[in-house]
């Protein structure tokens, strides 16, 4: 799963838009498709530049030119590939950054820290045309920032023909998948990436069922950095759980199972199950297997095995050259269901925009199973000090699954992440 003023009439006509989508390719939209151009940005002339990565420049490209034509003005889209986030910060910073800016709404904190970012007012009816979990994901000290578009978050996908039911809990999990390696079905136990750093994201709904937790949480819910629980007593336990799990114990999570090779392996037969996101359908439809998508599941006496819900977005640049040009594409252009679904066909990932994902829905059941295992997830803290978390968690992990002390490990990643908070 943030901006500043959107155009009233942008988000009204939505529903009717939907109507009009159907099944084939989206059309690029014209000024009709939402609120009109302020005058700013009819009256012509400038340059509106974007970045997005890579898989997203192709479906942006014909949007982008529309708009161009129907304002006056030029619209660069421009791919960035490799660290989005700090070479949008240093060329922002810098003065040489874009207008509009794609990316993970948990960059939310540190963006505005660094003034780099936009609020933007959505009226009550615009709010309402995206889902509620977006909304909340962009949300910042009580202020919106960016335009959510997609919503992501991991689930349990299964090879039917070596599992045709989801299972129970994790234990049933564990079970099923050592008898499988057992019977030399399948090579590993479960395709879940932890490699040498660790992986928070992937192992976090297998952590948080454990009863581990990264933060306090303040008056109003929100996570508080003063208060991290790397450390306390209920990680430790979570800790312990992931060395049960891990190459001195059921061998389910190992090091050797890594981001660039877990995907690779659940698509080539070598496990039953893995755990990831709508990113991984492509890879295992092309492969030809038999799957489903479930919940990932959760111990059978734990909490519950809430994932992290991350929602990409489009942010306004402070120091854009053309802010009334980015708000302007942001209101009638993001929130346009052709755009929405333009991305989606491109990278299928479920619509943050309500009447989208309605299409989607009844066009595509994997969407639906996806966002039932995110249901009761938890959005990416997007305070700026979650990023001191990922290390410190991942190697904590990574000595958990080795078969260390549990203990040991949690205790460093607490002082680790105190240290760098200053608590």
């Amino acid at each position: 799963m943030r901006k500043r003023a959107l155009g009233v009439a942008a988000l009204a006509t939505l529903a009717l838009a939907a109507t009009g989508c159907g099944g084939a390719e989206p059309a690029a939209p014209t000024a009709s498709s939402g609120a009109s151009a302020p005058a700013t940005a009819a009256a012509g002339g400038g340059t509106l530049v974007i970045w997005a990565d890579p898989s997203r420049v192709q479906p942006l490209q014909p949007f982008a030119e529309a708009f161009g034509k129907e304002n006056g003005v030029k619209v660069e889209v421009k791919e960035i590939s490799k660290d989005n986030q700090t070479t949008f910060l240093t060329a922002s910073q810098q003065g040489s950054g874009p207008d509009i800016m794609i990316g993970a709404h948990d960059w939310i904190g540190n963006l505005v820290q660094n003034g780099a970012i936009d609020p933007i007012t959505l009226t009550e009816e615009q709010k309402g045309a995206f889902s509620a979990k977006a909304l909340q994901a962009v949300t910042f000290n009580g202020q919106i920032y960016g335009a959510p578009y997609a919503v992501e978050n991991i689930a349990l996908i299964r090879n039917t023909k070596l599992a045709p039911d989801a299972p129970a809990s994790i234990e049933d999990l564990i079970a099923q998948g050592k008898k499988l390696k057992a019977d030399g079905k399948v090579k590993e136990v479960l395709c879940l990436p932890v490699g040498q750093k660790g992986d928070a994201f992937h192992v976090y709904p297998i952590f948080a069922s454990a009863g581990g937790a990264l933060f306090g949480a303040t008056s109003t819910g929100d996570p508080d950095p003063k208060t991290v629980l790397l450390g306390s007593p209920d990680s430790v336990k979570a800790f312990e759980k992931l060395k049960d799990l891990g190459e001195k114990g059921d061998g389910a999570l190992r090091t050797s199972i890594t981001n660039e090779n877990y995907i690779v392996n659940f698509a080539g037969g070598k496990c039953a199950y893995l755990v990831s996101g709508p990113w991984a359908i492509a890879d295992v439809k092309k492969a030809g297997v038999s799957y489903d998508i479930s919940p990932v599941p959760a111990f059978k006496d734990g909490k519950p095995a809430t994932p992290f819900v991350g929602v990409q977005t489009f942010f306004v640049a402070s120091k854009g050259k053309s802010k009334a040009l980015a708000q302007e594409f942001v209101a009638n252009y993001v929130t346009n269901v052709d755009v929405a679904m333009a991305l989606y066909k491109a990278d299928p990932r479920p619509p943050a925009l309500s009447a989208a994902l309605q299409q989607v829905q009844a066009e595509d059941p994997d969407a639906v199973k996806f966002m039932d295992a995110g249901k009761d997830g938890m959005p990416m803290p997007a305070i700026p000090e979650m990023a001191a978390i990922w290390e410190p968690f991942g190697i904590a992990e990574n000595a958990a699954v080795k078969g260390g002390d549990a203990a040991e490990a949690a205790a460093a990643a607490q002082k680790a992440v105190d240290g760098a908070l200053k608590n």
